[in-house]
């Protein structure tokens, strides 16, 4: 048993000193001669119109994320279902149904949680600062650090000039 790890460390060991060395050889080898085309964003050999530089909505990211979280809960739960059969002629059929029933109940408490914060929602709803309904918070970096309180823009109702704000009447 014992060997059979040591194999594995020394696999995983060859194979990080492997990329290490691939990129220590490429950083001495390769030409150190940046020009104005070798920098610029490449985009389908297209001279590049504007910024090649924008904000991307992480939201993207946080559905990708839950996506793969349950791809790996299937890929990880698919050969305790394969073996399941065996472990209950065994007798152990209830510490698999256990286990797999534990491991979908975390993943579904977190995304709950992900849910009930309306981090799964695309379209955000702002709330309303306290004591000032004119105001809403901006979002922030600061705005998400505690202590710190979120920065807020004023909001003014459209009106055309000598208009009031009562309905018509009618």
């Amino acid at each position: 048993m014992g060997f059979q790890f040591g194999a594995v460390l020394v696999f995983a060991v060859v194979a990080i000193l492997f990329a290490l060395v691939a990129l220590l050889i490429g950083a001495i080898v390769r030409p150190r001669f940046p020009d104005a085309d070798k920098v610029s964003i490449y985009e389908c050999g297209e001279r590049p119109i504007g910024s090649a530089w924008y904000n991307f909505n992480p939201r993207f990211y946080l559905i990708a994320l839950v996506f793969i979280i349950f791809e790996v809960d299937i890929a990880l739960t698919f050969p305790v279902v394969v073996v399941y059969s065996e472990w209950t002629k065994q007798g152990n059929g209830w510490v698999a149904l256990t286990e797999l029933v534990l491991f979908t109940v975390i993943l579904i408490i977190g995304l709950v949680w992900a849910w009930a914060h309306g981090d799964l929602e695309w379209v955000k709803k702002l709330s309303v600062v306290e004591g000032n309904p004119g105001r809403i918070p901006l979002p922030s970096r600061e705005a998400s650090l505690p202590g710190k309180p979120a920065e807020s823009a004023r909001i003014e109702p459209a009106m055309a000039e000598g208009a009031t704000d009562r309905p018509p009447k009618g």
